[in-house]
């Protein structure tokens, strides 16, 4: 049961509309003298954004009142009958309160506020709950770590071998790529592994940054220019082979055949010549039918829908059509590019560095064993085998990569994790990697212990046991106990606790 009026909950989210406002400005004014409290605060920044965001929508659904519950207020509150609304609801008050604990008692706007940012800021280290993580080779945000996208890359049929720093100074050059190169292989690597790295990672390092209504924007542009064949690496006939028979029509807009028939007979028949379809029938049909192909691809529509001697149209369209996906998603990867410009040149430095660095340990390569093979010890190579005395791992040639790299990524040290059922995993980037991935979140899952940012590194089960306890109970100490902390006035002015308050009244002696 709630007391709270309509317009009592409207003064609430004004009140906490400024707060936030006044939150969002002390934060963004504050000196932050690190990389790592710059992204800390921009989190905060946008979990307090978020906040604004959903409190000013409920504030507008209230004042659009579409129930009318707002305006039968205002008028019971204006009406003839104001001073019996008055006293109707003073007595509510009264009786409401006796009936209900203090738990189930709404608190105060001021302390619920404190609550919502103590949440934001109660972690061991002082850090927000909700930052988002990084793997040690993103350096919280200041370089990218693209070595996964790099490993697709190199096992696309028909593309030439690159080196790592190459890679990064290439990734973004997609216009140089024939389309006839572009297979399926290629879509694979930009729909599922390129594009969704660059778009979390740049959530993660510049969360203010609006990327769904700049990714819309990009969508739009590339619309115009495809239509004129103006995008590079995409001749102006690929643009408009499509069109022979029609012009496509953009469906994104529509959310039923209704908005789509508004469009009239001519425009519709012009896009279904354009994918190759039946374009007859009335308008409704013809709407119908166009909007039946909505987010689906050619394999999943009807194949009734088609003309029966239009099989070779469907095949260059659906050609085509493949085409303009890759465009576009060419086109949002040009944009998340030069969005993260800044990390991708300190990204290039970062490489270019460590290889220096690793550059120094080729001499002590060729002491341990990395020297010159004699003609005598060239057999093996030549009958099949590969010379690998040290067993290193195999690299994307399928022989034994440098010792140097061997060395560079700690690949001789194994590390066992018993949360993850005594799991070896070799080399020190895979071993901070597997704290993100599901064997050991499936480990503390059955140890009943959240996987948070408060755990990491940490392999032993009763270490993570202990952590949970000591975390579990540091929140117990710190949870507002009304019965010692809630103070109370005695007619005499004593100040006292709630417990010791009902102990005196229940003795009479107040």
């Amino acid at each position: 049961m709630s007391i709270d009026s309509l317009l009592e909950q409207q003064r609430r989210y004004h009140e906490e509309r400024e707060r936030l406002m006044d939150t969002m400005t002390k934060e963004m004014l504050r000196k932050k003298a690190t990389h790592r409290e710059q992204i800390n605060s921009e989190h905060m920044v946008k979990l307090l954004l978020d906040r604004y965001s959903e409190t000013s929508s409920r504030v507008k659904d209230m004042y659009e009142d579409k129930d009318g519950s707002r305006k039968e207020e205002i008028q019971a509150l204006s009406g003839p009958n104001e001073f019996t609304e008055f006293y109707l609801r003073l007595k509510n008050i009264r009786q409401y309160y006796p009936r209900n604990s203090s738990e189930e008692i709404a608190v105060p706007m001021s302390t619920e506020y404190e609550q919502f940012m103590r949440q934001l800021q109660e972690t061991e280290d002082g850090e927000p709950l909700a930052l988002a993580s990084f793997t040690d080779e993103e350096g919280y945000g200041r370089f990218l770590d693209l070595h996964q996208s790099y490993e697709i890359y190199l096992n696309i049929k028909g593309f030439e071998k690159l080196d790592y720093l190459t890679y990064l100074q290439k990734f973004d050059r997609l216009h140089e790529i024939s389309k006839d190169r572009k297979n399926f292989e290629y879509r694979q690597y930009l729909f599922e592994h390129l594009f969704p790295y660059l778009l979390d990672f740049l959530k993660r390092c510049k969360p203010l940054i609006n990327i769904e209504k700049d990714l819309i924007n990009v969508k739009q542009d590339f619309e115009l220019k495809w239509e004129q064949g103006i995008l590079p690496g995409w001749p102006k006939e690929t643009g408009g082979a499509l069109a022979k028979g029609g012009a496509p029509l953009d469906l994104s807009g529509f959310s039923s055949w209704e908005e789509l028939a508004s469009v009239g007979l001519d425009r519709l028949k012009s896009a279904l010549l354009a994918l190759g379809m039946k374009c007859g029938g009335t308008l409704e049909e013809r709407a119908k039918r166009l909007f039946a192909t909505k987010n689906k691809s050619f394999e999943d529509l009807d194949p009734s829908l088609f003309m029966k001697d239009t099989n070779k149209t469907k095949r260059e369209n659906k050609e085509i059509i493949r085409h303009k996906e890759i465009a576009g998603m060419e086109a949002q990867i040009y944009r998340l590019v030069d969005l993260l410009s800044e990390q991708r040149s300190a990204t290039l430095d970062n490489v270019r560095r460590k290889q220096a660095r690793a550059g120094e340990d080729i001499e002590d390569d060729d002491d341990i064993g990395g020297g010159d093979i004699s003609d005598d010890d060239s057999g093996p190579e030549e009958d099949g085998l590969i010379y690998n005395p040290k067993n290193l791992p195999l690299g994307w040639d399928g022989k034994p990569i440098p010792y140097w790299l061997y060395k560079l990524h700690g690949l001789n040290m194994y590390f066992n994790c018993e949360i993850c059922g005594n799991h070896t995993y070799r080399g020190p980037k895979a071993f901070q990697r597997h704290f993100a991935e599901w064997r050991h979140a499936h480990g503390m899952r059955c140890l009943g212990i959240p996987n948070t940012a408060h755990f990491a590194n940490i392999i032993s089960i009763e270490d993570a046991l202990s952590l949970w306890n000591k975390l579990k109970n540091n929140k117990d100490d710190e949870r507002w106990k009304p019965d010692m902390e809630e103070e109370f006035e005695d007619s005499l002015g004593n100040v006292v606790n709630k417990r010791t308050y009902d102990d005196l009244r229940k003795q009479g002696l107040l």
